[in-house]
């Protein structure tokens, strides 16, 4: 064979294996191998390698193993650019996170003398929908006119989802009224703008009318209904639907969720006779963000048992109801999973990691995840800084907040409630004011009745009565029960019955049916010793039916949270439990130094059983089952749903240097890390 057939072999050759190669790409060095195949391969033309590279430039730009940012190095080094590589990359942007960009290619090739056709425009209207960039949209739109374009369906529809998105529905409308009636694209995006712009009778109007109602339409009318709340007429739809798909039952799906109405979600879910990942990840998030962080878990060991694999939609779910258990363990093994396959830690899911840390108790790990994320938005910030305040760093916190801004991020009415709250935990009196000062006059952000109120809860835990007093009076909003609530707990604190009373009257007359209203004024009485009046106050809780939250405990072991309450025997080693539990009593009390704080048990009844009520508190049970099933090194690890009493914060101090062990509680409020019988918070709290 002489060189001429090789060399047309060779490019017969490579023509013929570009897109499959390309197809079979699965990483950027993949792809740079092939450009550089193309580059030296001497057997092409400079049109042919032209044709080529514009090839390249296409699947960088729209396929799902492609890359823009090579898409658009390569784009940026051709000669002669034809109109489908220019309208290749526009369709990558409008579809990327930076939309604004397809715009910008596309006025550099009107400048560059190139006409656009029909494939460019609707890529074009979506990034102007996409980056809200409506009035620019409008000037394409007269683009399209001037081009004679006008007809084209798609262009039509992706005008009208233009104009509707911008909540211009007259407009979109007039659009509308021009299509054929066997446009289904074009009517299904109207019958999606006015469910947008939640106007479903309108939307309701035009899907009546629909000669050829597809899956689309019926889907978008459920998912309209479903989103504003009115599930009974999003279900009349779904029990209607000729014929449903995953997407249909997605939307009922979502609507429960909205509508906060769990057991609907859950009947939903498990009628689903096909689930995708949206399904499991809709219902995950359900659980999370409803408190019931159990059931997410099991959930989640059940979507990996029939083979779903999670995606960082699942991963931050997880990561929030371990937060919410304090499951280290089970967060723990979620950050292995997102490393072994390999997931990018991104803002959203670096901060998920980083809240995840700093609530299950680990404070150090959650800063090393945060100064690990490449790019730190203000919710990243907002939520190392809660860590640091929870953990009462309250110097670590300061420092940030001056970090965050010298870095050019700007802080929002969060970052103060986070800074103010950092503050409260260890009385830095002087900063906190100084900040709620300056919050208007330096940041332009006017403070909130939140904002108040961690100033009100900073003077009060400081004993500060009056001047917290004075703020509650003066402060330009009416305060709400969180702020009344926490002068409240510092004349409980500080045994303040004048204040006290005044306060918890005001509160019950807000809040009457508010079990910790009514339990903080019953022990400021019991406190004074004012007996008649703390059993009035208990009284009135059962006429009005209020029942006191229990104190709740939980421990995590081996992936199992398990979980105390007061007097609790329900557990499978109660008995071991509680001959641990009284070694523990009989140790601390011969250590010395402890004698029961039974001001701390405010009933009317003998100080032996006072002393007796304190050592069964859920906590104590929790720590001795720790003490019982973990190695020494081990942290043990606490979560309560209520403040941690002092007696109880005193006998843990002096369990941690008896034992020599490291103890970690999350109470209600804060942090405490106990360690050779001393606490983080330096009794103040």
């Amino acid at each position: 064979m002489n060189s001429k057939t090789l060399a047309q072999a060779a490019k017969l050759s490579l023509q013929n294996t570009l897109i499959p190669l390309l197809d079979s790409c699965k990483s950027i060095r993949e792809l740079k191998q092939i450009h550089a195949q193309i580059i030296k391969e001497e057997a092409l033309t400079p049109h042919e390698s032209s044709i080529a590279n514009s090839k390249l430039v296409s699947f960088c730009a729209i396929s799902t193993n492609g890359n823009l940012d090579y898409a658009k190095l390569i784009f940026n080094r051709l000669r002669c650019p034809t109109i489908i590589t220019w309208n290749s990359l526009i369709r990558g942007l409008s579809s990327s996170k930076t939309p604004l960009e397809a715009v910008s290619v596309y006025l550099n090739m009107l400048q560059k003398g190139f006409q656009p056709n029909n494939y460019t425009f609707p890529f074009v209207i979506k990034a102007c929908t996409e980056s809200s960039m409506i009035r620019f949209g409008v000037l394409v739109h007269s683009h399209v006119i001037k081009f004679g374009l006008q007809y084209d369906s798609y262009i039509q529809s992706s005008l009208i989802h233009m104009y509707s998105n911008g909540k211009d529905l007259n407009t979109a409308q007039l659009l509308f009224d021009k299509c054929s009636d066997r446009d289904v694209v074009s009517w299904n995006s109207m019958i999606d703008g006015c469910v947008k712009c939640g106007s479903m009778e309108h939307a309701k109007a035009i899907f009546e009318r629909m000669v050829c109602r597809d899956v689309i339409s019926w889907n978008t009318m459920i998912n309209g209904y479903a989103m504003l709340g009115n599930i009974e007429e999003a279900m009349n739809l779904f029990n209607e639907m000729p014929k449903k798909n995953v997407v249909s039952w997605n939307s009922m799906l979502a609507g429960y969720v909205k509508c906060g109405d769990i057991e609907g979600a859950r009947r939903i879910f498990l009628e689903m006779p096909k689930k995708d990942i949206i399904s499991w990840n809709t219902m995950l998030a359900c659980f999370a963000q409803s408190g019931l962080s159990n059931e997410a878990l099991v959930l989640f060991d059940e979507m990996k048992s029939v083979g779903v694999k999670p995606t960082e939609a699942t991963v931050v779910s997880m990561l929030s109801a371990c937060a919410h258990l304090g499951a280290l363990d089970q967060g723990e093994r979620l950050h292995r999973y997102v490393n072994s396959q390999k997931i990018s830690i991104n803002t959203v899911l670096g901060t998920a990691l980083v809240d995840m840390y700093a609530r299950c108790g680990n404070i150090s790990t959650a800063s090393k995840v945060f100064c690990a994320i490449e790019y730190k938005d203000v919710l990243a910030w907002n939520t190392i800084i809660s860590g640091m305040a929870m953990h009462g760093y309250a110097e670590e916190a300061d420092r940030l907040f001056r970090e965050m801004q010298e870095g050019g991020v700007n802080p929002d009415d969060m970052t103060f409630g986070a800074i103010l709250s950092a503050y409260s935990h260890v009385g830095m009196v002087g900063e906190g004011k100084r900040v709620l000062a300056c919050m208007s006059r330096n940041y332009g952000i006017e403070p909130k009745v939140e904002h108040y109120g961690c100033v009100i809860d900073l003077l009060s835990r400081a004993a500060l009565l009056e001047e917290a007093v004075e703020l509650i009076e003066t402060m330009p909003m009416e305060p709400n029960p969180n702020a009344w609530g926490a002068l409240l707990g510092g004349c409980r604190i500080h045994g303040n019955i004048n204040v006290g009373e005044h306060v918890g009257k005001h509160l019950l007359s807000l809040q009457p049916h508010h079990s910790g209203r009514h339990v903080l004024l019953s022990n400021i009485y019991a406190a004074a010793k004012r007996w008649d009046d703390a059993t009035e106050v208990r009284k009135l809780m059962k006429t009005k039916n209020v029942v006191k939250v229990p104190g709740v405990s939980t421990i995590e072991l081996k992936g199992i949270v398990h979980r105390f309450v007061a007097s609790d025997q329900t557990h499978s080693d109660s008995i071991r439990i509680y001959e641990k539990l009284a070694e523990i009593s009989a140790r601390v009390k011969n250590a010395g130094g402890y004698l029961p704080d039974t001001n701390q048990v405010l009933f009317d009844i003998e100080e032996e059983e006072k002393e007796h009520a304190l050592t069964i508190h859920s906590e104590r049970l929790a720590i001795a089952f720790g003490i019982l099933e973990l190695p020494q090194e081990n942290v043990i690890r606490i979560v309560k749903n209520l403040r941690v009493c002092r007696d109880c914060h005193d006998v843990t101090k002096l369990i941690s240097k008896v034992y020599k062990r490291e103890i970690i509680v999350r109470d209600r409020n804060r942090f405490h890390h106990f360690k050779e019988g001393k606490c983080s918070c330096k009794d103040y709290w």
